[in-house]
């Protein structure tokens, strides 16, 4: 017998519609409908998901008025953002239709035999396969672009893998309407159902039911730290290991140079606030570390940055359990004794869930030696760090670990001096922005939203935002001496999809 949870409005505390909470045979069925779709020739249909990919699509701008609607009423997050959400999932659900037609996935390499070579040198041919059924958690903060139909599904839909998505409790509403728009683009598409699944639990049950069934072969995960880590080592425990994608929440560490503080403090207080209040801070790649220089301007900048948060309305957060970490995070600075610089918050338990933009203020120095420095606090909250020197910054940037992004404000004049910091910068972020915010990640080909761990699970190839995502649920398959007839067309002479392969070593569409 299952049981039941409510979506909650996060502006008032308000109790809205009741949802049956996933069982295990509801997991047990969608993996098993799942895994049978795994191997349905349809699904291997490039046409057929390309189509699906664009159905999805269609289907959700159809009825975008109403999911924006229910998302606000579940979030709390304003018309304008949900709009430009729906308009990036359906936007990059488009864009992998467009890789899967022109076959940019598939990574086809042809080595021609050498008979003469030491040792004789045989026909070698690779392409690649998807890894089978992807257990998708979505994401709270993203209830569109990184939940039932967001990126992570899009992509292992897009590779081939059949999707089952734990929805999130947080807008229950929003992801089972837009499962349901999914679910019947799998069928006009001419798709087994068990393409794409969908379980709805508040519980963490159906989740570990989820990474344990022998059938899933992979798991996507945006989220905190604590879950995604808790999936990885799941994941490892089984006795069949399977990869974890979790993109796990980042510092985002900002470094501002005397010369740009003296060009452009004000348009850079500007944007900072922006990006750390603007709904609620609740954005993975929010600044959570500003470094600026231990000097009379930085005091300045400092001062200006706390009285642009410090002024701004309480922000609603999506959660209860939200906005009680965050109030935990920063009590444990106040503990630390690290500098608050705007007021303390007060309690509206009974009001929804809010909070007041918070900046503290420490040394570059502290980072590694005052433990709440280096954590996440998620929400509307920033930390500034002084430092006396470049070298001091490059130092605090290593100690700050893996992160999703590394930003830095400079002027030309500081570019001679920058190279070690920028070193530092790649080898801790997986993008390095320049004179704006890391907030706003593009859907493109050149995009990488993950980082050296803690900030994403895997720091290879792995990204969860770009068109190259696709490739965490794919894996290389090499064909030796094959006949013709038998090998994929792919890798078949004459290059009958005519896709860009790399013969010899040389990229050709000949």
């Amino acid at each position: 017998m299952s049981t039941a949870f409510k979506a909650v409005d996060p502006r008032t505390g308000e109790a809205l519609a009741s949802y049956d909470e996933a069982t295990l045979a509801d997991v047990e069925a969608a993996v098993a409908a799942a895994a049978q779709a795994a191997t349905d020739p349809a699904l291997a249909d490039a046409a057929k998901r390309a189509a699906l990919l664009r159905g999805a699509a269609a289907r959700l701008r159809a009825r975008g008025e109403e999911i924006v609607a229910l998302a606000g009423r579940e979030t709390g997050l304003p018309p304008a953002r949900l709009n430009g959400e729906l308009g990036r999932t359906t936007g990059q659900l488009e864009a992998f239709a467009t890789v899967v037609e022109n076959g940019d996935h598939l990574d086809a390499i042809l080595d021609t035999p050498d008979p003469s070579a030491t040792p004789p040198r045989p026909d070698v041919r690779r392409t690649v396969r998807p890894l089978g059924p992807v257990a998708v958690f979505g994401a709270s903060n993203f209830p569109l672009a990184f939940s039932t139909a967001g990126g992570d599904t899009a992509s292992a839909l897009a590779a081939g893998c059949p999707v089952v998505v734990k929805g999130h409790p947080a807008h229950p509403g929003t992801s089972t309407l837009v499962a349901s728009e999914v679910a019947a683009a799998v069928a006009d598409a001419g798709l087994p159902a068990g393409a794409f699944g969908h379980v709805l639990a508040a519980s963490h049950e159906v989740g570990g039911a989820l990474v344990d069934h022998p059938d899933v072969a992979a798991v996507a995960f945006t989220g905190s730290h604590r879950g995604g880590r808790a999936l990885m080592d799941r994941a490892a425990a089984r006795p069949t290991p399977i990869p974890v994608y979790a993109e796990m929440g980042s510092l985002n560490p900002v470094v501002v140079t005397e010369a740009a503080l003296a060009a452009r403090a004000e348009a850079i207080v500007d944007a900072l606030a922006g990006a750390v209040a603007t709904f609620g801070g609740q954005l993975c790649t929010k600044p959570g570390l500003v470094l600026v220089p231990d000097t009379a301007a930085g005091e300045a900048f400092t001062e200006r940055l706390a009285a642009a948060l410090g002024g701004r309305d309480p922000e609603v957060l999506l959660a209860e359990s939200i906005r009680d970490g965050l109030r935990t995070g920063l009590a444990s600075l106040d503990e630390a004794g690290v500098t608050r610089l705007t007021p303390a918050e007060s309690d509206d338990t009974n009001n929804g869930f809010h909070a007041r933009p918070a900046v503290h203020r420490a040394r570059a120095a502290d980072l590694g030696t005052i433990a709440p420095i280096g954590e996440e606090h998620f929400g509307p909250a920033t930390i500034v760090l002084t430092y006396t020197s470049l070298d001091e910054a490059t130092t605090a940037l290593l100690r700050a670990g893996g992160q999703l992004s590394a930003t830095v404000h400079a002027e030309p004049s500081d570019h001679p001096n920058l190279h070690p910091l920028l070193d530092a910068a790649a080898r801790v972020a997986g993008r390095i922005v320049f004179d704006g915010v890391p907030t706003g990640v593009a859907v493109t080909w050149g995009m990488t939203h993950g980082g050296p761990y803690p900030a994403a699970s895997d720091a290879g190839m792995s990204t969860s935002v770009g068109l190259t995502a696709l490739r965490r649920f794919l894996r290389p398959v090499t064909y030796q001496d094959a006949p013709q007839a038998l090998l994929p067309p792919e890798l078949r002479d004459g290059n009958p999809l005519n896709i860009w392969r790399r013969v010899d070593g040389a990229l050709t569409q000949g």
